[in-house]
C-alpha cells in the first residue's frame, strides 16, 4: 500500500514510524513531516490544512490509504472529501469530528445518551455566562467550545478567575473564534486518564491507556499545555476499569452517534475523570493524543496499518491488537517561552547519543533542518519539539532511561518537566 500521513508533530512522527515497519506498506508519506519523520517516511511540503493541496497529492501518487493525524484538517472534512475522491482514509467524517470541534456538541450528546460527565451550561452571551457562574460558584471549569490546540480549558478556583477566564475567551478571544461560545462545567476531583478505542462505525477496539501531563510545571502546576508527556499503561485503568469505561462510555457513545445520523469512524479518545473508582467523560478527542501516541506505538506489538484499514472498511467486529507487557513513557521537550511564545530556531544537538540509550526512540514534532555554519542542522520549529520515548518493565524503569537520554540532549534553548509518570512511579514505590 501507497500510505499517507497527514501532520508534522510527535503524534506523526510516531505513527510513521510504526506503519513504516508494517509489511504492507510499500511507499510512505508525511505532510508536512519533520526532521525525524524524514528518517522513516518522504515528507512533502503540504500543510496538513491544506485539503486541497492533500487531495491534488493523494490522486497525483495514488495514494492507498490516508492517515490523518491532527483533529484541525478532520474537523474541516478532509475525510469526507478524500472518501469522495475514491481514496480511503482513516479519520472521522466533519460531521463526526464534532465530538472535538465543538465542545458544545460533544455535551450535549453525552446528555441525551446518558453517558457520564460533568454538569455544565453553553454560553454565547459574556453576562449569562458569568451570571451562571456566579449561581454555580466555585472551583469550576471554563472551556472555548472550538478548537483551541489543546489549551482552551481554564480551571477556576474562584469565581473571579471564572468572570476573568469569560473575558479571555469571549472578549479578548485568546482562542479566537474558538471563544464565541463557551461551556462552562462542574470541576471534577479524581485522577485522570486518557482511554483509546478505534471505532468503525459500529464496533470499538480497545488500545492501552495512557496518562498524560497537561500542566507545563511540576507537580502539575502552572498553565494547560498540549502534553508535557505521559506514560501508559495507567494503573487506574485496570481490566475491570476498562471493561466499565468501554460499556458506559465509549460503546454508548459509538451507538448514540450512529443512531443520530454520524457514525464514528477513527480514534475516539476519551479524556476520563476517574474518582473512588467511577469514571467521567472530561472531554472526546478524535484522533490520538500527542504525546499519548508516542508511548502507545512504543508498547504496540501488533501491526497498525491492518487495525486502521479495518476500521476504514467497518470490519473491527473480530480483530485484537497485542500489547507488550513493558511500560513506556514520553518526555516531552520544549522550547523556551511554551506555552506563550515559544523561542524557534535554537540548534538541537545531542539526539544521535540520546537515541543510543537502551530502548529509548527520540520523536520529533516541532524542528525542521537548517543549514548552520555549512552544516545540516536540526533546529527547534514549534512550541513541543521532541518527544524523549523510553519502555522498561516498569515505569520507573523507562522514566530513568527517559531522563539519561533527555540529559544527552545538548539544546540550552529547551526545557522539559522532571517529573513526568510520579503518580506511576509513586504507586510502584509504594507497592
Amino acid at each position: 500500500m501507497r500510505v499517507l500521513v497527514v501532520g508534522g508533530g510527535g503524534r506523526e512522527h510516531a505513527l510513521c514510524w510504526s506503519l513504516s515497519a508494517s509489511p504492507l506498506c510499500d511507499a510512505l508519506y508525511c505532510a508536512p513531516g519533520n526532521a525525524g519523520i524524514a528518517d522513516v517516511a518522504t515528507c512533502v511540503p503540504i500543510s496538513a490544512d491544506d485539503i486541497d493541496g492533500l487531495i491534488k497529492f493523494s490522486k497525483d501518487e495514488k495514494i492507498d490509504f490516508v492517515v490523518v493525524g491532527p483533529e484541525a484538517p478532520l474537523v474541516a472534512g478532509l475525510v469526507d472529501k478524500l472518501t469522495h475522491e475514491g481514496i480511503k482514509a482513516f479519520g472521522p467524517s466533519a460531521k463526526a469530528a464534532q465530538l472535538e470541534g465543538s465542545k458544545g456538541f460533544m455535551k450535549d450528546l453525552l446528555q441525551r445518551h446518558n453517558i457520564p460527565t460533568a454538569w455544565y451550561g453553553r454560553f454565547k452571551e459574556t453576562d449569562a455566562a458569568k451570571a451562571f457562574i456566579s449561581e454555580k460558584g466555585a472551583p469550576i471549569v471554563v472551556k472555548a467550545d472550538g478548537l483551541a490546540a489543546g489549551k482552551g480549558v481554564i480551571l477556576c478556583q474562584t469565581v473571579d478567575e471564572a468572570h476573568a477566564a469569560i473575558d479571555t475567551m469571549m472578549a479578548d478571544k485568546a482562542f479566537g473564534d474558538a471563544g464565541d461560545e463557551v461551556v462552562i462545567e462542574e470541576f471534577l476531583q479524581g485522577e485522570e486518564a486518557s482511554f483509546f478505542a478505534i471505532v468503525d462505525g459500529e464496533h470499538a477496539l480497545p488500545l492501552a491507556a495512557a496518562q498524560d501531563h497537561k500542566a507545563v510545571g511540576e507537580g502539575d502546576t502552572g498553565p494547560n499545555t498540549g502534553g508535557m508527556g505521559a506514560y501508559s499503561p495507567a494503573p487506574i485503568v485496570d481490566a475491570a476499569m476498562q471493561e466499565r469505561i468501554m460499556r458506559e462510555i465509549i460503546l454508548p457513545t459509538v451507538r448514540g452517534m450512529a443512531a443520530e445520523g454520524c457514525p464514528f469512524k477513527g480514534v475516539l479518545f476519551a479524556g476520563l475523570m476517574i474518582d473512588n473508582g467511577v469514571p467521567k467523560t472530561l472531554e472526546f478527542n478524535v484522533r490520538f493524543g500527542d504525546p499519548e501516541c508516542q508511548a502507545l506505538m512504543a508498547r504496540l506489538k501488533s501491526d497498525l496499518l491492518p487495525a486502521l484499514v479495518a476500521a476504514a472498511d467497518g470490519q473491527l467486529g473480530h480483530f485484537d491488537l497485542r500489547w507488550h507487557d513493558d511500560a513506556a513513557i514520553v518526555v516531552v521537550m520544549a522550547a523556551n517561552g511554551y506555552p506563550g511564545t515559544p523561542e524557534k530556531g535554537t540548534v538541537i544537538e545531542g539526539l544521535d547519543e540520546a537515541a543510543k540509550v537502551d530502548n529509548v526512540t527520540v520523536f520529533h514534532a516541532g524542528t525542521k533542518t537548517e543549514a548552520r555554519d555549512g552544516k545540516s542542522a536540526v533546529v527547534a520549529n514549534g512550541g513541543r519539539v521532541l518527544g524523549v520515548t523510553a519502555t522498561g518493565k516498569t515505569v520507573t524503569e523507562a522514566q530513568a532511561r527517559a531522563y539519561q537520554a533527555v540529559d544527552a540532549i545538548k539544546w540550552p534553548g529547551g526545557f522539559c518537566r522532571r517529573d513526568i509518570g510520579w503518580r506511576a512511579a509513586a504507586r510502584e514505590k509504594a507497592s
